[in-house]
């Protein structure tokens, strides 16, 4: 047999080799991650929800949802377990960041110029959806109904 011939096989078989030694690699870290749960962890659900473990089993994890929500899970529905930070950043929407030991609290632009105007800056950049001033009309709409109903015209309405 010629090498040529056989060389298709040889690569194909090369490539099955590689794409299932990547995938036992992912689920090697993915158990070793599982495995390394502790009560008080912070962890993300594979379905998005974010709790705090409670208890850890051989097959089941003990989340606590919020404050006497205790749910259920099978270890391998955990996605990702959270680093203290990451955790209180995501479900208490703390900001702060500590760098070198020291807090950093983010801020907007504006506060950390002097400049009164790019204050003002900010707030008037603020999106009017219009909200107000569709239900202004709207109550003009009924008080005109209601003095339709009276048998007024919109003068004599306006004249009240």
């Amino acid at each position: 047999m010629d090498i040529l011939t056989l060389l298709p096989f040889i690569v194909l078989i090369g490539a099955m080799f590689l794409m299932t030694r990547s995938a036992k690699k992912k689920q090697q870290a993915a158990a070793q991650m599982r495995d390394q749960m502790q009560p008080g962890t912070g962890v993300r659900t594979i379905g998005g929800l974010y709790a705090t473990v409670k208890e850890v089993n051989d097959d089941t994890v003990l989340l606590e949802a919020a404050p006497g929500v205790h749910l259920i899970f099978a270890k391998n529905a955990i996605g990702a377990v959270l680093s203290d930070e990451e955790y209180n950043r995501i479900v208490h929407g703390d900001d702060d960041v500590t760098v070198d030991g020291a807090t950093v609290v983010p801020d907007d632009a504006a506060s950390l110029s002097d400049d009164a105007a790019a204050a003002e800056a900010t707030d008037s950049d603020k999106i009017d959806l219009g909200k107000k001033a569709e239900a202004a009309d709207a109550d003009d709409t009924e008080a005109k109904d209601a003095d339709a109903k009276d048998g007024k015209t919109d003068g004599e309405a306006d004249a009240k």
